[in-house]
């Protein structure tokens, strides 16, 4: 049977979410902006969904504006808010272990003027708040962190240092990327004292195409792509009314048991953990209080992309947890202290609620058989 054990990656669409992707590309597939009724029938799903998400993580649905995913939404929220605050503060803080669609944005706007501070975990392997409250300064503009690491897990003290940045330095955008997080962990923007937060629907059994951003009321954001004033001149172009209705629809199925799926999740973690200790040679790099979602594991210094493709020949599918590029170790995985041959044997494990203990099971067969058949 398949395995699919490569959720952090993407998500299979649910059936609520493309029943409602259909619905609107066949029946009401007319166009937001227009002024007759056909275009009407399109604004009043694209508004149902605007409030369905806003509800989910507390927000007014004005705050809500789409994208085309969460590398677009982290792309508007660094670029946006330092064009619209960095002028004279010049100085943005992330962590280290940023998704791409952060560190390389930042990293452009490091060539544009900007200071960029990141702030990397400790020798002990755990970021701690103090480090990033330490990093800001009356020259920063902008802090984003992500809310969970989408190769280990780890969950960053979002919500502490966010909190104090409030408190003492309150002039300083503040942002999230909460793509591993979202409708996994509990999201709500009043509890996180973010500014600024990004989500994306096909990690959470949306569709692939659509992302939001929430930006809080007074925080000014410019845009990046501009045109016909859509998403209040936000984001111009005109709206994917069947991908954004999926995204409602994924969202009002799962909101419900959030809590419950955690807990099964945990379960489940647990059990993979478990069975994972009966064969030799495997280390696990995702930390115990992390996201049960997302399990790293090394496997022995077999190197990853060629266990992958030995599991991927079972119809077993994770992914490289070194996130490489022709070999190239992850960063991400050196900023927690994980180099060498236990970064180039990395994998990661990514479940949800649904997965079954049996294809666990069939994962760690096929990991076992793999430990003995690849070579290096």
């Amino acid at each position: 049977m398949e395995v699919y054990l490569d959720n952090a990656a993407t998500t299979k669409p649910c059936e609520e979410a493309v029943a409602a992707a259909v619905t609107a590309m066949t029946q009401k597939y007319g166009n937001p902006s227009s002024l007759h009724r056909a275009g009407l029938e399109a604004q009043l799903l694209m508004d149902s969904a605007r409030k369905t998400i806003a509800d989910s993580i507390g927000a007014d649905s004005g705050c809500i504006y789409f994208t085309s995913g969460a590398t677009e939404s982290n792309n508007l929220a660094l670029r946006g808010a330092s064009a619209a605050y960095g002028r004279k503060r010049k100085k943005i803080v992330i962590s280290a272990v940023e998704h791409a669609s952060v560190e390389e944005t930042a990293a452009d706007l490091e060539t544009k003027g900007f200071e960029v501070v990141r702030v990397s975990p400790r020798e002990d392997g755990r970021f701690y708040a103090a480090d990033f409250i330490s990093a800001c300064d009356e020259n920063t503009c902008l802090i984003s962190m992500m809310y969970v690491n989408n190769e280990t897990g780890y969950i960053l003290p979002v919500k502490e240092v966010f909190s104090a940045i409030n408190r003492r330095m309150p002039d300083i955008v503040t942002h999230t990327d909460c793509v591993q997080a979202y409708m996994k962990l509990p999201v709500k923007v009043s509890a996180l004292n973010a500014d600024i937060v990004s989500l994306s629907a096909h990690k959470i059994h949306g569709v692939k195409g659509v992302g939001a951003l929430y930006i809080r009321k007074g925080v000014r954001v410019l845009p990046v792509v501009t045109g016909g004033k859509q998403e209040k001149g936000i984001r111009s172009g005109t709206e994917s009314v069947p991908l954004i209705a999926a995204f409602g629809a994924a969202v009002e199925k799962y909101l419900p048991t959030v809590a419950q799926r955690y807990e099964k999740a945990l379960r489940l973690k647990a059990y993979l953990l478990e069975q994972l200790k009966d064969i030799e040679g495997v280390e696990v790099n995702s930390p115990e209080d992390g996201s049960p979602y997302v399990i790293n594991i090394s496997a022995g210094g077999k190197r990853s992309e060629i266990m992958l493709h030995f599991l991927e020949s079972r119809e077993i599918y994770v992914s490289s947890g070194s996130a490489c590029s022709k070999g190239q170790q992850s960063g991400v995985l050196g900023q927690f202290g994980i180099r060498d041959k236990r970064a180039d044997s990395a994998l990661r494990i990514s479940i949800t609620a649904e997965t079954a203990e049996s294809e666990l099971d069939e994962f760690c067969e096929g990991l076992r058989i793999g430990m003995e058949k690849v070579r290096g």
